[in-house]
């Protein structure tokens, strides 16, 4: 990734700073650091953060404000200042569930204490970052500061397909919503700084589950029957193969195994096999087409080898493609906090992210927050038990989601 500024003075000549208000105190700042911590130290999983979820609550309602607990039972929605009922509303998301690995960070005083359980992609920080700044504008908005009532969306189990945010917006959190944001944390970002990218910035992911079977036979006689193993190994070859030829190359599609079963003595051909793997796609419009190109394709190679075939293919999440008007508002915003040379170029990413459910319905865009502490070599990477966070990034996180909310005002 490349920083827009080159040069070092460029650090200098460009310092940011600029005149709107909602820079975070030192005693705020301490706080929610102490709640990331809190949060870290006893992550749940998707659609069980009821712990979480009552905190967020408990800090949101001793603000004054008003939140509400979605359908699911986890997750909460929340305006900040009075919406006027017409003008659409920035919405701020964040996503508050954890992952079922084990934390195994060592030096640290926050480590989880729940068992494999862990806040290994940062979902603890998201949170931190829209709960502060929905304080700071809460509190901007009893000055008369807030030109318009702003969002917030506390969502549930990002990382169960296809996604939380579904049963989030089933809930109405995108009613009177105009414009969508949100910020994932990047370990390859330096704390300081952001990643922005126009279009695409993550990629389509679904899971795909197929069963193959024969009548089975002996392993001197395949041609009297449906040789399964064979063709379990076509299909695990010739169909990612044949998948690449018959969308265009440039829209990404990749079918990937990560699983493969038949079998259980070398003299007996069996009469079940299983490959499962995932799916992902850089474009949308392929994705959509995706689930009856691979089910063409398993049918014809499995058939060439008289197999039956039984294929389950979950749909996962599309890319996170961000609007062009919303990306030029976190420019925007993070230029006016800490200069333009902040900001860097990202690129598409493989992983899969729920957020896009919501581009679906409104135009958004989601930005790399840098989490990378200056001069880390670790190379720490997200869904990895030892995964950590430079901690400035949440006073980051809050001042770009203040400042996009002053900027947006009624757009």
């Amino acid at each position: 990734m490349k920083s827009r500024a080159s040069r070092p003075e460029d650090l200098v000549d460009q310092p940011g700073g600029g005149g709107l208000p909602g820079r975070l105190g030192d005693e705020l700042r301490a706080e929610l650091i102490a709640f990331r911590r809190d949060l870290h130290m006893h992550p749940e999983l998707g659609n069980q953060e009821f712990r979480t979820t009552a905190a967020i609550k408990d800090r949101l309602e001793r603000a004054g404000l008003k939140p509400r607990v979605l359908d699911v039972g986890t997750g909460l929605v929340c305006d900040v200042g009075e919406w006027d009922g017409v003008t659409p509303m920035l919405a701020l998301r964040a996503d508050i569930d954890a992952l079922p690995i084990p934390d195994t960070k060592v030096d640290v005083p926050y480590r989880s204490t729940v068992p494999d359980r862990a806040h290994a992609c940062g979902h603890d920080v998201h949170t931190t970052t829209v709960l502060g700044a929905g304080l700071v504008l809460a509190a901007l908005d009893r000055q008369g500061l807030l030109p318009n009532a702003v969002r917030l969306v506390f969502q549930p189990a990002e990382e169960v397909m296809p996604g939380g945010a579904l049963s989030a917006i089933e809930s109405g959190v995108l009613e009177g919503v105009g414009r969508i944001i949100a910020v994932h944390c990047d370990p390859k970002v330096d704390v300081g700084r952001i990643g922005l990218r126009i279009g695409p910035i993550t990629s389509a992911c679904d899971r795909l589950e197929v069963s193959l079977d024969g009548p089975g036979g002996h392993t001197a006689r395949p041609h009297l029957t449906t040789d399964l193993v064979t063709a379990a190994a076509r299909v695990a070859v010739d169909v990612p193969a044949l998948l690449s030829r018959r969308v265009d190359a440039r829209s990404g599609l990749v079918l990937t195994w990560g699983r493969l079963h038949t079998g259980h003595a070398p003299n007996v051909v069996p009469q079940h096999a299983e490959l499962s793997g995932t799916v992902r796609c850089l474009a949308l419009e392929a994705w959509r087409d995706a689930a009856d190109l691979v089910h063409a394709a398993v049918d014809e190679v499995a058939g060439m080898h008289r197999a039956k075939t039984v294929i389950n293919y979950v749909r996962g999440v599309p890319p996170v493609v961000n609007d062009a008007e919303s990306v030029g508002l976190l420019d925007a915003a993070m230029t006016e906090r800490r200069g333009s040379y902040a900001i860097e170029d990202t690129e598409q990413s493989l992983g899969g992210e729920d957020f896009s459910w919501y581009l679906e319905q409104v135009p958004g865009a989601m930005a790399r927050l840098g989490v990378r502490p200056p001069g880390d070599t670790r190379g720490l990477d997200l869904h990895r038990g030892n995964f950590d966070v430079d901690e400035e990034a949440i006073t980051v996180g809050v001042e770009l989601f203040t400042a996009a909310a002053l900027l947006a005002g009624g757009s």
